[in-house]
């Protein structure tokens, strides 16, 4: 009967009426947190939050029945294995806030689930091992201290979010949104007019280091394209050359049909790619020779990722 009431209690903490509940992202119930010997179901939600199932969560830190030894009414906004009235003085003032149960929906089914947050297990750990050795431990909570001083060492080794992630494999997941996030602020959904990008300075300099002699009224060579990927586009930040070549794919004809710089966002995308170019422009005028500039501009700007460039002409004039 206990249980029961335990179980509906935190249900009733965990009720948001002006929320749904958030989705699972990764994570399954067949591929749990193992800390050594002891596993727990875990999930990402789509806020990135880490969550750890409600019944195992109370599984691993050995934790069965109600309250031992009585709860204290103000700590009945606690989960129940916190309640009991020789723990209060060891409960930090903001965990009656980060504990609170947090309802989920499923991967799969689309059932509601809950939950406590995956940062709340070694704090709740550190509760029971703190009253172990005040000696404020009920003589039925040992076994919890016990399992609580386990978790603690596995969780030492790394942290719960990287085990979290790496359980659930939000790894992969989460280098996805990063990226997708870091294109929608570079990257524009419609393309952009065209606006004079690249400076005269920046073909000046290229000029001057490959011994070409002056720039000025020569036409390009193609290989300029292939600079232009490796200097700027490629190093300015992750997926971002990926992402120009798909919007601006070489036509059959064997040009590009607009400027790579004319999708990048005018608020945020081209005001960085201006700086890039100065930078980069600043890097070579500094530089002595064309292999003494590729070795300051790699500390400087290291290639991002291993794309791999495509042929020369595939490349042309991708400035301008």
């Amino acid at each position: 009967m206990s249980e029961a009431l335990d179980a509906i209690t935190d249900k009733v903490l965990a009720y948001q009426p002006d929320k749904h509940p958030l989705k699972v992202i990764a994570g399954t119930p067949d591929a749990p947190l193992r800390i050594g010997d002891i596993e727990i179901p875990c999930y990402v939600l789509e806020d990135e939050t880490r969550v750890l199932s409600q019944g195992g969560f109370a599984r691993a830190i050995g934790r069965t029945g109600g309250p031992k030894g009585g709860h204290d009414e103000d700590l009945f906004n606690l989960p129940v294995f916190l309640r009991p009235r020789n723990l209060a003085r060891f409960i930090p003032e903001d965990l009656s806030t980060s504990s609170r149960p947090i309802q989920f929906q499923a991967l799969t089914g689309g059932s509601v689930a809950t939950g406590y947050r995956a940062t709340l297990l070694p704090e709740v750990c550190e509760v029971f091992l703190s009253a172990r050795q005040a000696r404020a431990l009920h003589p039925t909570q040992y076994h919890i201290a016990e399992r609580a001083e386990i978790l603690i060492r596995g969780l030492a080794q790394v942290g719960i979010i990287a085990l979290v992630d790496e359980a659930t494999g939000y790894q992969r997941i989460r280098e996805e949104r990063s990226l997708a996030t870091i294109l929608e602020k570079f990257i524009a959904k419609e393309l952009q007019p065209w606006t004079r990008t690249f400076p005269y300075t920046f073909y000046e300099q290229i000029f001057r280091l490959k011994g070409w002699g002056s720039a000025e009224g020569m036409p390009r060579p193609s290989v300029i394209g292939h600079y232009t990927n490796d200097f700027v586009y490629n190093r300015i930040a992750p997926g971002v050359l990926a992402e120009l070549r798909s919007r601006n794919p070489v036509q059959p004809q064997g040009w590009r049909r607009n400027r790579h710089h004319q999708w990048f966002t005018s608020e945020y995308g081209h005001p960085r790619l201006k700086e890039h170019l100065e930078s980069v422009t600043a890097l070579m005028r500094a530089a002595g020779s064309f292999d003494g500039f590729k070795r300051s501009l790699d500390r400087a700007y290291p290639k991002i990722g291993n794309t791999i460039p495509l042929a020369i002409d595939d490349d042309q004039h991708e400035g301008l």
